[in-house]
């Protein structure tokens, strides 16, 4: 909170983050989108005067970013382990939202565009996405892996984890992320 009583605009933008990872975008209103961060509305128009779709778009760069930055820190160790933290931390998600909540940035690559135009929410999950494919396609070909092979499990990586996520929810069981895990990591240690 800044001296005035005010969420910081990160606040708003963490709220939105989470809020989308149970919601999804399309039933999440920038009222519901004030109130989970517990900000004013009026703090979050300041913050975000062109609305829903600019926070929105500011959560999953966040939501993106962080998860890129813990999947970078831990491939420095290579990539084994780089995936354990990443099936790690999306396991933490699930289970101690009690299979509430995912990842903000699948959530909104799986709604319906409301325009023909991409919009700006859809093209952060996009390079949120690559993000963390060439994180893990470049530690994978750092320690041997095939450069096109590197690509595809990395592609294989990240597609299988973000469904598995959506399994776990839906099963309301870790179990799906777990089986994925173990065959993740299988073919990870296998590709060096």
């Amino acid at each position: 909170m800044t001296k005035q009583g005010t969420p910081s605009r990160e606040r708003i933008v963490s709220g939105t983050a989470d809020l989308i990872s149970r919601r999804g975008l399309n039933a999440a209103s920038i009222r519901a989108l004030a109130k989970h961060a517990n900000a004013p509305l009026g703090s979050t128009y300041h913050y975000f005067p062109d609305g829903k779709r600019q926070v929105a778009t500011e959560a999953v760069e966040y939501a993106g970013a962080r998860v890129a930055h813990l999947l970078g820190e831990r491939l420095e160790a290579g990539p084994v382990e780089g995936l354990r933290a990443f099936l790690e931390l999306w396991r933490d998600i699930v289970v101690k939202s009690d299979f509430r909540a995912g990842c903000s940035v699948l959530a909104v690559s799986v709604e319906e565009p409301t325009g023909d135009d991409v919009p700006p929410e859809l093209a952060a999950a996009a390079a949120a996405f690559e993000e963390w494919e060439r994180l893990l396609t470049e530690s994978l070909r750092e320690h041997g892996a095939d450069p096109e092979a590197a690509a595809e499990l990395a592609t294989l990586i990240v597609a299988s984890v973000e469904g598995a996520v959506a399994m776990c929810r839906a099963k309301r069981s870790a179990e799906p992320l777990d089986r994925v895990a173990r065959r993740l990591e299988a073919l990870t240690a296998a590709a060096g």
